[in-house]
C-alpha cells in the first residue's frame, strides 16, 4: 500500500504531465478558434457572394 501511495505522490509532483496538459488545452482552444473563424468567414463570404450575384443578375441582364 505504501508503494502505491508513494507512486501516486510522485506522479502528483511531476510537472511534465501538467505542462503537456496545459499545452493541449491551449492547442484545443486555438483550433476551436480557428474553426469558428473559418466557419463564420465562410458563411459571411457566401452571403456576400450571393448578394453580388443577385445584383449582377438584376442589373446587368439585358
Amino acid at each position: 500500500m505504501k508503494a502505491l501511495l508513494s507512486k501516486v505522490r510522485a506522479f502528483a509532483r511531476e510537472e511534465d504531465g501538467v505542462a503537456l496538459t496545459e499545452y493541449l488545452i491551449l492547442l484545443a482552444l486555438l483550433v476551436g478558434g480557428v474553426i469558428t473563424a473559418v466557419t463564420l468567414a465562410g458563411t459571411n463570404l457566401s452571403t456576400v457572394w450571393n448578394g453580388w450575384a443577385g445584383w449582377f443578375t438584376a442589373n446587368l441582364t439585358p
